[in-house]
C-alpha cells in the first residue's frame, strides 16, 4: 500500500449501511442523507483538531496553523503579493498570511489571474515569503494543482519544502480563472476528489510526519448552484480536506448555511472588494461561523492605487518628493528588516555595518 493510503478507510464497516453514489450524479440523485456520500473517509488520528488545542504555540508554521484553526478566534489572513506587502503585514502584527495566486501573477508577472503563472512562479514566490518570518503560517493558492494527481503530489512537496503552512486546491478546469471573474468552468466531483486524495496521500507520504494543511476550494456555486458547492465540499472533507473553502458566496445567509452544512469542518471565506462575496469584516465573518477569512487583493489593489498616485505625482511634477511622504531610504529600509541584518553581522562578529 503506498504511503498515505491506509488513512482512508471504509465507513461501509459501521452498523449503518452506506448508500454510495457517483461522483458524477446530479445533486438531486444524492438524497439529503449525508450517508450518500463516498464510502471512503479519510481520518489520521495523528491530525485530529484535539491534538492541537493545548500547549504553546509551535515554531512549525503548519502545526501553529492547525493549532491556530483548532483554537477559538477566526484566522484573518491578508493577501500579500511580495515581499514588501509581506513585511507590512508582518510590521501590521497580523500572524497568518495568505499567498494569493491572482496578487503573485500579477506581481510576478504582470498578467491577470487567467492560468498564466506556473507553479515555479508561485514555489519561489513561496519560499521568499515563507523566510521573512518562519513561524508565521502562510496559506497559499495552488490553484488547480498545475496537472494530474502527480503533479498536484509535486506541488505539495514543493511547498512544504518552501516552509508553506497549508495550500487550497480547487475544482475549475486547468484553464482557470480568478474565482470572482464570470464564465467558470469546473471540473467533475470525481476529478476534484482525486486532485484532494492526492494532495493528501502526497501530504502523508512526506518524511518527518508533516502537518500541512490541506484546503479543498470549490468554484462551482456560480455554475451548478450552491447545493452542488457544498456537496462537494462534503466530498472534500471526506477525502481528507482539513479546511472547505467555497468560493463566491454571495449572501451572509449562505455563508452560515454553508458552515452549518460542513460542520465540523472550519470553513474559509474569501473576501475581494467588488467581488461576488460581500465584504464582510472579519467580525462578520467570524459572527457567521467562518473559521478563516481572507482578503486575497488588499496588498495588490492598494499597491496599484498607491504607485498610480505616485507616478502620476512624479509626471506632473517633476519630483518624488510629495509621494514619498518624508520617507528616506533608511526608513523604508527598516521595514524590510534592516535592523535584524545589521544585529546578525554585529553578533557573527563583522563591522560591516557598524555605520549606516
Amino acid at each position: 500500500m503506498a504511503p498515505g493510503l491506509g488513512f482512508f478507510k471504509s465507513s461501509g464497516s459501521s452498523e449503518a449501511p452506506v448508500v454510495q453514489v457517483s461522483p458524477d450524479a446530479e445533486p438531486e440523485d444524492k438524497g439529503t442523507s449525508q450517508a450518500t456520500r463516498k464510502a471512503d473517509v479519510y481520518y489520521n488520528p495523528r491530525l485530529d483538531p484535539e491534538n492541537f488545542l493545548e500547549g504553546e504555540l509551535s515554531p512549525d508554521a503548519a502545526t501553529r496553523l492547525r493549532q491556530m484553526l483548532a483554537r477559538p478566534g477566526i484566522v484573518i489572513a491578508p493577501g500579500i503579493c511580495d515581499g514588501i506587502s509581506a513585511r507590512c503585514a508582518l510590521e501590521a502584527g497580523f500572524d497568518c498570511l495568505y499567498q494569493s495566486g491572482a496578487a503573485t501573477t500579477a506581481s510576478r508577472l504582470g498578467m491577470p489571474d487567467l492560468a498564466i503563472a506556473t507553479l515555479n512562479d508561485f514555489v519561489q514566490s513561496a519560499q521568499m515569503v515563507c523566510s521573512l518570518s518562519p513561524t508565521t503560517p502562510v496559506i497559499a493558492d495552488a490553484d488547480t494543482g498545475f496537472g494530474g494527481t502527480a503533479m498536484v503530489a509535486r506541488t505539495v512537496y514543493q511547498y512544504i519544502r518552501a516552509g508553506v503552512a497549508g495550500m487550497h486546491i480547487e475544482d475549475q478546469v486547468q484553464t482557470k480563472r480568478c474565482g470572482h471573474l464570470i464564465g467558470k468552468q469546473v471540473v467533475s466531483r470525481e476529478e476534484f476528489v482525486t486532485r484532494i486524495r492526492a494532495a493528501v496521500i502526497a501530504r502523508d507520504s512526506f518524511p518527518g510526519n508533516s502537518n500541512f494543511v490541506i484546503i479543498g476550494r470549490t468554484d462551482s456555486a456560480q455554475v451548478l448552484g450552491m447545493e452542488e458547492a457544498v456537496y462537494r465540499l462534503q466530498l472534500a472533507a471526506d477525502a481528507g480536506a482539513d479546511v472547505c473553502f467555497i468560493e463566491g458566496v454571495k449572501t451572509a445567509d449562505l455563508l452560515a448555511s454553508t458552515v452549518e452544512a460542513l460542520k465540523p469542518k472550519p470553513v474559509l471565506v474569501n473576501v475581494i472588494s467588488g467581488g461576488l462575496t460581500p465584504s464582510f469584516t472579519t467580525k462578520e465573518a467570524e459572527a457567521l461561523g467562518a473559521k478563516v477569512i481572507i482578503f486575497s487583493l488588499v496588498s495588490c489593489v492598494a499597491a496599484v492605487h498607491g504607485i498610480r498616485a505616485a507616478m502620476k505625482s512624479l509626471k506632473k511634477t517633476g519630483t518624488d518628493h510629495s509621494s514619498a511622504k518624508g520617507m528616506d531610504p533608511k526608513a523604508f529600509f527598516e521595514v524590510m528588516g534592516l535592523q535584524d541584518v545589521v544585529d546578525l553581522d554585529a553578533k557573527a562578529g563583522g563591522s560591516s555595518f557598524d555605520v549606516i
